[in-house]
């Protein structure tokens, strides 16, 4: 409980000036010795400081990188929006969509696609790969294999059939075999799927039930968290399968935190979370990716969030 008599915005404003004093000048002995004295004047002080600088924990770091190369004002590092700003970076935290730093991405990859871009690959064998908004893959095809490692989002592969040559489609901790068959795969937030046009396809993933593998048939699907390796399968209409092709998502009882990373694709900028608890929810339905921010609204409302637009390059979803 608060102590009584104690000013909160006036002890948060001092802590967060005393956090930035350590980030400009980390090695300065004055600057530690004043928040050792901030901090021990009372429980209080030490409970807002602990508070405080959990955000900086978030956040910190990408500050310091950036004010290597631009000044404070620039950033606009005031207080107000340094908390605003430290509480949207644990938001991301929690939201956790393993996504490969851009500049990483682009040197791995051998095909990109941008925010809101559909665009269909010709591979060297004669398969098609038909990347969704903001993927990547990276192929390795030799005279024994067929190789592809999705680095981030996702992408549906009409394969031509070789015998001698298996196609492989590897997407973080799953793998997806076929030899000449159609299917899609995607990596949403750390849901890893793979679900099947037509064909046979075999999936695995080691440290799951399905580390052995498990054979799909058109219409099929499976899906493994990375973080818990929960499996589930189910199936629909195979003219469902890759639905974001013509714009549209299918969804039956799907994690929003892996519909927003999916629907994000479409939206320029950068989607946080505020609370990690609406990522963890579960919806259904058909949302229409003509209008994304539209569909959006639609996965995070029956979870009881919605969005707001922070800026053109950042869209923010919190509790109603």
């Amino acid at each position: 409980m608060s102590q009584p008599g104690l000013d909160q915005n006036r002890l948060t404003d001092e802590a967060i000036d005393l956090v930035i004093r350590l980030q400009n000048d980390p090695g300065n002995p004055v600057a530690t010795e004043m928040v050792r004295v901030w901090r021990a004047r009372s429980a209080e002080h030490e409970r807002i400081w602990a508070r405080v600088a959990k955000v900086h924990g978030a956040s910190g770091k990408v500050l310091t990188r950036r004010r290597s190369a631009e000044r404070r004002e620039k950033l606009g590092l005031t207080r107000r929006n340094f908390v605003i700003g430290g509480l949207i970076g644990v938001g991301a935290v929690g939201a956790s969509y393993s996504i490969l730093p851009r500049a990483l991405l682009l040197s791995r990859a051998d095909h990109v696609t941008a925010k809101g871009e559909i665009r269909s690959v010709n591979l060297p064998d004669g398969s098609v790969a038909t990347l969704g908004p903001d993927s990547a893959i990276a192929l390795d095809f030799t005279a024994r294999l067929r190789r592809v490692q999705l680095l981030a989002g996702m992408s549906f592969f009409d394969v031509a059939s070789e015998s001698q040559r298996a196609f492989t489609v590897q997407a973080a901790k799953l793998t997806a075999t076929a030899l000449g068959t159609a299917f899609d795969v995607a990596n949403d937030a750390g849901m890893l799927s793979v679900s099947v046009d037509h064909g046979v396809v075999e999936a695995q993933a080691p440290g799951s039930t399905i580390a052995a593998g498990t054979k799909l048939t058109a219409g099929e699907w499976v899906t493994i968290d990375s973080a818990t390796h929960a499996i589930e399968r189910g199936s629909r209409e195979a003219s469902q399968i890759a639905s974001w092709r013509d714009n549209l998502i299918v969804a039956e009882k799907e994690a929003v935190s892996a519909l927003v990373a999916r629907i994000g694709r479409w939206i320029p900028g950068r989607i946080v979370m505020a609370d990690p608890f609406i990522g963890s929810q579960r919806v259904s339905g058909i949302f229409d990716l003509n209008n994304p921010k539209r569909a959006l609204e639609a996965v995070v409302h029956p979870a009881g969030a919605h969005i707001r637009q922070v800026s053109s390059f950042l869209t923010v979803i919190s509790p109603i």
